[in-house]
């Protein structure tokens, strides 16, 4: 049988790195920017369809700045415009 603190040595590392979420955050403002903009889009769009598990689609070329396309399991994607500070503006089900 391991030793408590033996165990406590094995997890806290791994308490640590959960806790650290967003470590891969880049440096760059703008890039810091865009990916809190994505964030909020995910979160716009599942609250707004109710289905959970959304991702941003990077396979789909964007031309507009400001536009994230989400991807939900079993479901459409969604196209999420925000303005300039990152806040999602417009929802749009995506047809392709």
């Amino acid at each position: 049988m391991m030793h408590f603190s033996l165990r406590l040595a094995f997890c806290l590392p791994f308490a640590a790195l959960a806790a650290c979420e967003d470590m891969t955050t880049p440096a760059d403002p703008a890039a810091a920017a865009d990916a809190a903009a994505q964030k909020r889009c995910i979160r716009a769009v599942e609250t707004h369809t109710g289905v959970a598990g959304g991702v941003v689609n990077t396979t789909i070329p964007i031309v507009e700045i400001n536009q994230h396309i989400i991807d939900l399991p079993a479901t459409p994607s969604w196209t999420c415009y925000t303005d300039a500070a990152g806040i999602p503006k417009e929802l749009i089900k995506t047809r392709l």
